[in-house]
């Protein structure tokens, strides 16, 4: 039995908003339509994935697992449309993606010596964007920093760096030159994942906000709201008036991998992760330059 991929996107409406007329409106169809092509799909494999009582809908233990897998295969086909279009129109072009603080260009060299007709091209990503933009197509190979949904991804570890601990200006620790993590113990932490995958030891209370981005952390850490942590090198490229960077060595580090949808063969791919794994230890080295640079500058301001 294939698996029709419009169905696919129908059941993904409904297990969305957990409400056929919503998803009906979304997807431009009549509501009788979307109920009679969910209870195809169920039909064709065998399984109910709603449950519908006068309290609503929600999804069975079936409908669940087809949510888990049904991103990825969705991703995928847009993937599949987006590099046949490339192919069609004969552009050699190698989309990366990055995190902020982590340097492209030592593997980028090191695959443009092998590789001089393909055009490396760059794309700074969020810790949201990561997973999306690999399944779909939009990038096609990135640097990125744990956490991150490993489903219908490789990922290959490259290397880890020091994390710094993000401080409002006027928190009591914000002069000091280190921190540990027992000095912030019961902090509100501003966190922009599961609360799960934080990266400290300690306990810590979760402020309550749902950040999108490194911007928007340093804004509620900036409010006084909570505090946060940070990859080391990351702080380059962010930085707010009312927010203090401080090392904190006893955090467990940041870990840079390089990624790629699992289902993507191609030898540029291969060639290009490999680049990346030769130059792993420059591309540390980078970053950690980079920071040298900032706290140089940061002390002959404050000098």
């Amino acid at each position: 039995m294939d698996l029709d991929l419009r169905k696919l996107r129908y059941f993904v409406a409904v297990a969305d908003r957990l409400h056929f007329g919503r998803a009906a409106d979304e997807l431009h169809i009549a509501q009788p339509v979307l109920s009679r092509q969910i209870r195809a799909l169920e039909e064709d494999l065998g399984a109910s994935l709603f449950t519908r009582d006068r309290h609503g809908v929600a999804l069975t233990d079936a409908g669940r697992q087809l949510l888990a897998d049904a991103g990825p295969l969705l991703a995928s086909t847009h993937a599949v449309r987006r590099r046949v279009s490339v192919a069609a129109r004969g552009s050699r072009r190698l989309m990366v993606g990055f995190r902020a603080g982590i340097p492209v260009i030592p593997a980028a060299r090191a695959f443009e010596a092998r590789h001089p007709d393909v055009v490396v091209d760059v794309q700074r990503i969020e810790w949201e964007d990561q997973a999306p933009m690999l399944l779909d197509g939009r990038i096609d190979v990135a640097y990125v920093r744990l956490p991150i949904d490993e489903a219908g991804l490789r990922v290959t570890p490259l290397y880890t760096e020091p994390r710094v601990a993000v401080l409002p200006a006027g928190h009591r620790l914000a002069g000091k030159e280190e921190v540990t993590e027992a000095d912030l113990v019961g902090e509100p932490l501003v966190w922009h994942a599961d609360p799960s995958t934080q990266p400290t030891r300690r306990p810590h209370p979760n402020a309550g906000y749902l950040v999108r981005g490194v911007d928007e952390t340093l804004e509620h850490v900036a409010a006084g709201r909570g505090i946060s942590f940070l990859a080391r090198s990351a702080t380059v490229f962010y930085s707010h008036p009312d927010v203090i960077y401080v090392p904190i060595p006893d955090l467990t580090p940041d870990q840079v991998c390089l990624a790629v949808a699992a289902s993507r063969t191609s030898q540029v791919v291969d060639d290009f992760f490999t680049a990346a794994q030769t130059t792993a230890e420059i591309t540390a080295e980078c970053g950690n330059f980079e920071m040298w640079q900032l706290g140089g500058e940061a002390a002959s301001k404050h000098g």
